[in-house]
């Protein structure tokens, strides 16, 4: 997938419009992931109707408020305003972690071309090597909501890299926490034996006193 924007700048709808343009800021933004190219315009009437579907769908799969860990999940905004002001009223209202291409590149009109987009919305869903996982998943995702993610990912066959470095480090720190209290615990009760079996020579020395 990153081959897709190779040379390309993908822009981060932050309040600094930061700038993704290095080929080791679009790795970091854009490997072992699913991506979702956006297709759409705000002064589309179906957009209008969609978009707050698919700006909820974003949040609740990225948002830490909804899940532990963020998805791995990014969405790309592929602009049709008709001019830049509309398209940056436009992504005032959409979340912070969307990237976007800068208004006057002509590679919109090749993606266009590329995914055939002629009716927006239109929400394409690529494998981390451009792979169409499916051509448009608006009815998807407005019939089966954060759900159909799990089925995007698995026919990504991406790698869980954040699940898998969390539990190693739950791990450590389970381990970390519980290996002194096991060590204590064996120590208490290896005491216990040991006054049980003091107990035990003190009963059988008074017996053969008696």
């Amino acid at each position: 997938m990153v081959s897709l924007f190779t040379d390309k700048t993908l822009i981060v709808n932050n309040k600094d419009n930061d700038e993704l343009e290095l080929e080791r800021e679009l790795i970091r933004a854009l490997e072992n992931k699913v991506i979702v190219l956006y297709f759409g315009s705000g002064e589309c009437p179906r957009c209008q109707e969609f978009t707050p579907i698919l700006k909820e769908f974003f949040v609740r799969l990225t948002d830490e408020f909804y899940v532990e860990r963020s998805s791995q999940l990014v969405l790309i905004y592929v602009s049709l305003d008709e001019t830049e002001e509309k398209q940056d009223e436009f992504l005032k209202k959409m979340p912070k972690r969307w990237l976007f291409l800068p208004f006057l590149d002509e590679f919109k009109k090749e993606l266009e071309l590329k995914f055939s987009v002629k009716d927006p919305p239109v929400v394409v869903v690529l494998k981390p090597n451009g792979e169409v996982i499916t051509a448009n998943a608006v009815e998807e995702i407005k019939e089966l909501g954060p759900a159909c993610f799990q089925n995007w990912q698995e026919a990504a066959e991406l790698v869980d890299r954040n699940f898998l470095l969390a539990e190693d480090f739950d791990n450590v720190t389970w381990r970390s926490v519980t290996d002194p209290l096991r060590r204590l615990k064996y120590k208490l009760k290896k005491k216990k034996r040991k006054k049980r079996s003091n107990q035990e020579e003190e009963e059988d020395e008074d017996e053969e006193s008696s």
